[in-house]
């Protein structure tokens, strides 16, 4: 096992070159973390907000990245098993602790929502976020799941990961069809 790893640090907040690729220690995750060997992660507009220091509660230097899939490399309370496929984003992720423009991540287990997908590393890298916004936006802002935020809680965001990622097919189509399975919402793939 190597004991240092690439990732992309943010020095402080500024122009695109305040991002530089640097060799970083291998982080050794503590009890009730994971370390995830990254395969691939999202580019949000979250860390261009971050980069030009419009993020609030961010320390520097700072791996960014809120997001990224990959698998389980190092759980010390062994609840997952190692080289179990998992996506993990925000709750901190780039912000306050390290997060996933890494070769390696280490992030809250609460964070890490394991599923299982043939779909290439590539398209799963663009599905956390992506399916957050939706899921949200069918079930909080539209009340899809027939509940308020307020009167009753919906299915468990890791499930919504787990049948969505299963059955969106190579191109990622199906993602939101999933998402809004008997709501009685009409699905438009483009």
């Amino acid at each position: 096992m190597a004991s240092s790893m690439r990732a992309v640090v943010l020095s402080a907040p500024g122009p695109v070159e305040n991002l530089q690729i640097r060799q970083l220690p291998l982080p050794e995750p503590e009890s009730g973390w994971v370390r995830i060997k990254v395969e691939a992660f999202g580019l949000n507009r979250s860390e261009l907000h971050t980069r030009l220091g419009l993020a609030e509660g961010v320390t520097f230097p700072r791996v960014l990245g809120i997001e990224c899939v990959g698998v389980v490399d190092a759980i010390p309370d062994g609840d997952l098993p190692l080289g179990q496929q998992v996506a993990a984003m925000m709750g901190g992720m780039g912000r306050t602790f390290d997060g996933g423009y890494a070769e390696y991540t280490v992030v809250p287990r609460t964070s890490v929502i394991p599923f299982r997908s043939n779909l290439p590393w590539e398209v799963l890298g663009a599905i956390p976020e992506t399916l957050q916004t939706a899921y949200g936006s069918l079930t909080t802002g539209l009340d899809l799941n027939g509940c308020s935020r307020d009167t009753c809680k919906s299915r468990p965001q890791s499930q919504a990961m787990a049948d969505c990622s299963s059955d969106a097919d190579s191109s990622g189509n199906g993602v939101i069809r999933s998402a809004s399975n008997g709501s009685g919402a009409v699905t438009v793939n483009t």
